[in-house]
């Protein structure tokens, strides 16, 4: 497979707080990379670097070959090819269900409103969530909302996503229906980089996991690997507190 996400010596600062500090690492086409780690590592710091939400201060970012940290890119196409999908849904309260999927395509993609509703029902239909095409956002449950913020990401046709805890603000009745459309995606190929609390999906779904520490990257590798014999202490006591809840 080749590579199509390259991150090298990528640092950020918040004023004095160093909250990504040298990260590197590379991601393969068709590959879904958790990242794992304790609240306030970096995790979300490093997704938002990556499609400079939150720019980073030094290092760079090869999106297939191309270094898109640098002043000249056209950020908005990058971030086109870099869906993203939040914690926090971010669907747009005044659209239905549709109308939401339809804007990507519509606004960023340029395409007629013909293309862009087939190419939205498409994808809402892919996510399961086809019967409630005409509803809004306030209808649904947070599992489908961020079931069709899958959608409106899938619908712009990225070269990856990233997912930023996508799970976190849902009961836990709801995050098994999350999990297991992004489940599907990777087992179609979908190239993926994933922040989550979720072990039981990094280490099941995931091709590669990475465990950041206080900024750092301190272990990275097969999750059937680092799961089962962890090599640096930091990473033993993290999973640890995992294996007991489970």
């Amino acid at each position: 497979m080749s590579t199509i996400l390259e991150v090298k010596h990528l640092t950020k600062k918040f004023d004095d707080n160093e909250v990504l500090k040298d990260v590197s690492f590379e991601l393969k086409k068709g590959e879904t990379l958790a990242v794992i780690g304790s609240s306030g590592s970096g995790k979300s710091t490093l997704l938002r670097c990556l499609n400079h939400l939150s720019p980073p201060d030094s290092g760079q970012i090869l999106l297939e070959g191309v270094n898109i940290n640098t002043p000249e890119i056209d950020i908005n196409s990058i971030r086109a090819d870099m869906g993203f999908v939040f914690q926090d849904f971010n669907l747009f309260t005044h659209l239905n269900i549709l109308e939401n999927v339809m804007f990507g395509p519509l606004r960023v993609r340029g395409l007629s409103k013909k293309q862009a509703r087939q190419i939205a029902a498409a994808e809402i239909k892919r996510v399961g969530m086809i019967d409630k095409i005409d509803s809004y956002p306030a209808q649904l449950s947070g599992g489908q909302q961020q079931r069709i913020s899958i959608a409106r990401a899938l619908a712009l046709k990225p070269k990856l996503i990233l997912f930023d805890e996508p799970t976190s603000a849902l009961d836990p009745e709801l995050t098994g229906e999350v999990l297991s459309v992004m489940t599907a995606l990777a087992n179609e190929g979908m190239t993926a980089i994933v922040v989550t609390h979720e072990m039981g999906f990094a280490r099941s779904v995931a091709d590669k996991v990475i465990f950041i520490d206080q900024g750092l990257i301190v272990e990275q590798g097969e999750p059937k690997i680092m799961f089962a014999t962890p090599r640096h202490e930091r990473t033993r006591l993290f999973l640890s507190n995992f294996v007991r809840l489970e």
